[in-house]
């Protein structure tokens, strides 16, 4: 990208050890609507092209990660600092949703016949057209699939997309644009901008036509109201601070690492991943011990190798988070059960995972979202009491259940956009046809499934009015309309649904 008043480069860099990976050109505001206009004139055409020729080249693309999963694990890990096999979460996610999203997109963008409101005489059809132009704003935990996915149900539905992913993490939005020219999508229908939010993202929202967001509740709230100011469409994935409850009749040895991986896989940084844990007090004094066990055996480190469960931190910043939750929880009386401390022995951002017990209303890890490895652990007296719990927070977006035979009983009651029974958060994430997002401050609309294609659609229904007019013939009198009419109702409603 080039202009007369260029923006500063971004230097990329590594948080495992600070060493520079590349310099990015970030856009201007010049520049965002240099490229939104070239999208738009790009997605005419796109828009045109059948939706079974789109799913082709999405497929294209799936079979491309997989074949270049390696150079995308690398990316991933050098500028996120998350281990290989968090890294290749991302690569599975990626291939597998969108290969699902291209075989749905036939079935749920096709015209459909609805019912008329004359039997026969009226012929309706609802069609689904592109919006357009789709923003999207990604976060920097997981910089390859939140805008790949997201992305791909954008393009399905014949529209261009413009990503601005987090500054952190700009490189591996890179490897995405060029994996989907390389499977045959246009050039400029994808486009990537990096750069400052405070420049790219009003300039983004004034020139879309739909925006969907990953990130903080903060500024979920705050581009919400641009978006109502614009009319426009708008989705977000935003924060969790996501319960998990343990049951008298869970398994205990599974329940424990399950909950090791679901409180601390990518170190944490994770929408979905579990901060409290409601440990019914039956199972309680048999859990704990099974839970530290199993988190102290997960093992920390850097490199492109699989030995490592748990990586780094992204940021100075996010270690400071995660440092002032904990030393504040301790100064007010909780217990470190294990972790409780950095480790730059290992790298600038590393952090032990940490259990805490004793934690209570008023300290910063009771209701704030850390979005690090530090789990809270509760004991409860009761179900009932694990339910409440679980549904005090301002947030709902993930839950877990560990429970042999009353898992659904109690999912029914948890005011979460998904519920996991037996696992973490992967099995409900990882379910490309179920829909997957938030209540509550966790967001707005929902992500993967049908209506994850078709919230980046505008419907249209077209009616065909045939023989008759629905309004009073020639000759009859109104009165006499609205007595037929009154008897054509009460025989379409006992025949008719």
């Amino acid at each position: 990208m080039a202009g007369s008043n260029p923006a500063p480069s971004l230097n990329v860099r590594s948080p495992f050890d600070g060493r520079q990976l590349a310099t990015v050109p970030t856009a201007t505001a010049t520049e965002v609507q240099q490229a939104c206009r070239s999208a738009r004139t790009v997605q005419h055409d796109w828009a045109a092209v059948s939706v079974a020729e789109r799913s082709r080249i999405i497929k294209r693309f799936a079979d491309l990660v997989l074949q270049d999963c390696d150079r995308i694990l690398d990316t991933i890990q050098d500028e996120s600092g998350k281990s290989r096999l968090s890294a290749f979460e991302e690569v599975m996610d990626t291939a597998r949703g969108a290969r699902v999203f291209a075989n749905l997109a036939p079935a749920v963008l096709r015209p459909t016949r609805r019912p008329g409101v004359i039997p026969i005489l009226t012929k309706v059809v609802e069609y689904h057209h592109p919006v357009g132009l789709v923003a999207i704003i990604t976060p920097w935990n997981y910089p390859f699939t939140l805008p790949a996915t997201d992305a791909v149900a954008a393009l399905l539905a014949g529209n261009a997309v413009v990503l601005k992913p987090d500054s952190q993490t700009p490189l591996s939005a890179l490897l995405l644009a060029e994996l989907l020219t390389a499977a045959g999508l246009p050039e400029g229908l994808f486009t990537v901008l990096p750069g400052a939010g405070a420049t790219v993202g009003p300039v983004l929202i004034e020139a879309a036509d739909y925006l969907m967001f990953t990130g903080s509740t903060a500024t979920g709230r705050m581009l919400a109201r641009s978006c109502a100011d614009q009319l426009m469409g708008f989705s977000a994935e935003l924060g969790g601070k996501n319960p998990l409850l343990v049951l008298p009749d869970a398994d205990l040895d599974a329940a424990a690492r399950g909950t090791a991986r679901a409180a601390f896989a990518n170190t944490g940084q994770l929408c979905i991943s579990i901060e409290r844990a409601y440990v019914h007090a039956d199972v309680y004094a048999e859990f704990v011990p099974r839970l530290i066990e199993a988190t102290q055996a997960l093992r920390l480190g850097s490199g492109h190798d699989w030995s490592h469960d748990i990586g780094s931190l992204v940021s100075a910043q996010q270690l400071t988070t995660v440092t002032e939750h904990v030393t504040d929880a301790v100064d007010r009386g909780a217990t470190v059960l294990t972790g409780g401390r950095a480790r730059p022995d290992l790298g600038p951002f590393f952090y032990e995972p940490t259990i805490l017990t004793g934690v209570r209303e008023g300290m910063l890890v009771h209701r704030e979202e850390t979005f690090g490895p530090v789990l809270s652990v509760y004991p409860v007296a009761s179900i009932e009491e694990a339910i409440t719990a679980a549904n005090d927070s301002r947030y709902g977006l993930n839950a877990s259940i560990w429970s042999a035979h009353q898992g659904g009983a109690v999912a029914a009651r948890l005011r979460t956009g998904t519920v996991n029974i037996n696992d973490g958060y992967a099995p409900a994430f990882g379910s490309h046809h179920a829909p997957m997002g938030g209540m509550g401050d966790s967001g707005l609309g929902r992500r993967h499934g049908a209506v994850g294609l078709l919230k980046y659609t505008e419907s249209q229904t077209v009616a065909d009015q045939r023989l008759l007019p629905i309004a009073p013939p020639s000759g009859i009198t109104n009165e006499t309309y609205a007595s037929a009419m009154t008897i054509g109702i009460r025989l379409l409603n006992k025949l008719v649904r």
